[in-house]
This record gives C-alpha cells, sequence and structure tokens, in this order.
C-alpha cells in the first residue's frame, strides 16, 4: 500500500485545559495532521489551534478544516494562516470550504467555484509577498501598503502548495474516494500537474469504543447535525431517503448501511475496516472527526493504539 497519512480533528467546543490535554496525548501517537473544525456557532479555530501547537512536536500539519470566503475574507485568511504559522514552526496548513448553514444568516453562497478559487489564488498571492494588486471577479486587492505578515520560510516554500489535498467532509463512503480521484486526476492532467501530487482525504464523525453498540448510538446522534449537509452530496443516496431526511427523519432509524456511508463507528476493528477500504479506494488520507468517543482521550488512546498500528507497522 502506498504511504498513507492520519488526522484527528476537534470540535470548536471544549476550555483551553482539555485542548492541552487533548494535545498532549495526540502527540504520543503518529498523528500526521492535527485539525480543529471552524462550524459555525462554535469557537473559532485559530483559538484552539494557539493553545495547542506548543504541545504538538510530532504532527507535520496543525490547521482548520476550514475556513470559508463568504464570511472571512481571504485578507483575513492570510492573516490568520501566518499567524499559526509562527506558532507552528512552519507546520500549518489551510483548510478551505463554500461553508455551510450560511442560509441562517443570510449569506448567500454565490458563484462558489470562482470564489473558492479566487481566494486560494489569493491567499497564494499574499502569503508569498506579493503586494501588486489583485483583480478577480469576486475578490480584490489593491495592493496598497505592506502587508504585515510574519510568514515561515517552511510554509513559504509551501505557498504554492496549497491545493494539495481534497477533502472529503462527512463521508466515509469508498465510492466518494473512486469518484473524486477519477474527477480530479482529469483536472490534474489538464492543469499539467504531475502524478501523486493531490492527496486524497476522507473525515467523518468518529466514535469508536470497546463496546461497539454504544458507539454506534452516539455516532447516530452525532451525525444528525452534518447529515442533512453532507447526505445530498453523495450520489449514492436515495432520493426519497432524502426527502425524508429534510423532514426530520429519526436519525435513530438510520440503518448500519447509511452510517457507515458516513461515520467511523465501532471497535478499533471495525473501525480500521473502514479506513482500509478508503485507502484501497484511493483515499491517501482518513480524519478522525467529533467527538471521537465518550471520552475524547480514551478515544485517542484506542485509535492510536489500535487502529493506527494497522497501518503503521
Amino acid at each position: 500500500m502506498p504511504a498513507v497519512e492520519f488526522g484527528v480533528a476537534l470540535q470548536g467546543n471544549k476550555t483551553p485545559a482539555e485542548y492541552v490535554r487533548l494535545a498532549q496525548v495526540i502527540d504520543e501517537y503518529a498523528f500526521d495532521v492535527v485539525s480543529v473544525y471552524n462550524d459555525l456557532m462554535f469557537q473559532p479555530a485559530l483559538g484552539a489551534l494557539l493553545w495547542m501547537a506548543p504541545y504538538l512536536h510530532g504532527a507535520r500539519r496543525i490547521g482548520p478544516a476550514a475556513l470559508n470566503p463568504y464570511l472571512v475574507h481571504p485578507v483575513e485568511i492570510a492573516g490568520q494562516v501566518a499567524l499559526l504559522d509562527m506558532a507552528t514552526g512552519g507546520r500549518a496548513y489551510l483548510g478551505l470550504a463554500r461553508g455551510a448553514w450560511l442560509d441562517s444568516l443570510g449569506v448567500a453562497q454565490t458563484r462558489p467555484i470562482t470564489t473558492l478559487r479566487e481566494a486560494v489564488l489569493l491567499v497564494k498571492h499574499l502569503l508569498a509577498g506579493n503586494v501588486e494588486p489583485f483583480h478577480g471577479q469576486v475578490f480584490c486587492f489593491r495592493g496598497e501598503g505592506k502587508l504585515q505578515y510574519a510568514w515561515g520560510t517552511a510554509s513559504a516554500r509551501r505557498a504554492g502548495g496549497i491545493a494539495n489535498e481534497i477533502k472529503i467532509g462527512g463521508s466515509t463512503n469508498p465510492a466518494m474516494a473512486t469518484r473524486l480521484r477519477a474527477a480530479m486526476d482529469a483536472g490534474r492532467r489538464a492543469a499539467g500537474r504531475r502524478a501523486h501530487t493531490v492527496g486524497i482525504c476522507l473525515g467523518a464523525v468518529t466514535v469508536v469504543d470497546e463496546d461497539r453498540q454504544t458507539a454506534r448510538d452516539l455516532a447516530r446522534q452525532e451525525v444528525a447535525r452534518y447529515l442533512p449537509v453532507v447526505a445530498r452530496l453523495d450520489p449514492s443516496s436515495d432520493p426519497e431517503w432524502l426527502a425524508r431526511l429534510q423532514t426530520r427523519e429519526r436519525i435513530a432509524d438510520l440503518s448500519d448501511e447509511i452510517l457507515d456511508r458516513f461515520a467511523f463507528a465501532g471497535t478499533p476493528a471495525d473501525i480500521v475496516h473502514q479506513v482500509q477500504q478508503l485507502f484501497e479506494a484511493g483515499a491517501t488520507r482518513v480524519e478522525f472527526g467529533t467527538p471521537l468517543g465518550r471520552n475524547p482521550v480514551a478515544a485517542v488512546r484506542l485509535l492510536g493504539e489500535r487502529v493506527l498500528p494497522a497501518f503503521c507497522g
């Protein structure tokens, strides 16, 4: 199997002491990436990442999953990432997404592809130290004044590779990895990029526990927030089921087959099986997301001691 990576993601609902403790435990294991969600109505990811950064020595990349350019202008996004880069010694990464639930704020998500593309380009433009004007269809930067970004040399070398990975959030469906790999490879070839230069990550609600039923019951509850958003993005979702979901179908009635498409849930052995399927389908990284388990610290230990060794030797 080609080299693969593992990430762990935390929700923005913890105290500073809880973030520090989790960072210390995460650092005991071979997690390559540590993320904090930036979901609407939760704490901003940046604060949690800054609290955790001094205790994360082994992670290769640390960053938000994800910021969105409808609520935060790319100039501000670039500044946040530059700050995080200083705190992590050049290991900051940036997750960008169109965002969800913004309709509750009356924010229209118009022209999502152009908006995301220009956000990436403008962030790269700024982090490269370029003070020339940027004129896009959605975003502009007049180039007036000197930017006060202190951007680490390691991340400056990576500035041209901000989009080196595509993440399918809220999915554990191997078919999604296969489908995205085919589409992404077509785009990569059209852009003249070499093979294996863009990774695919699948990340979702994770509940791991020695008690399988307990884990799956909790996962059904936790996936409820995300399912109405992510289920319609999965082509394998049945239209009739999607219609029922929008009318608040009882999450407790979710079948095991559906749960396995949208969450990592079960014993460590169950999680190993799910992860294996994703890697075989073309994923290069998986990200274990909130809440991790009944006790997040214990869950991190189960993942680190019973799941990662199955793939990392």
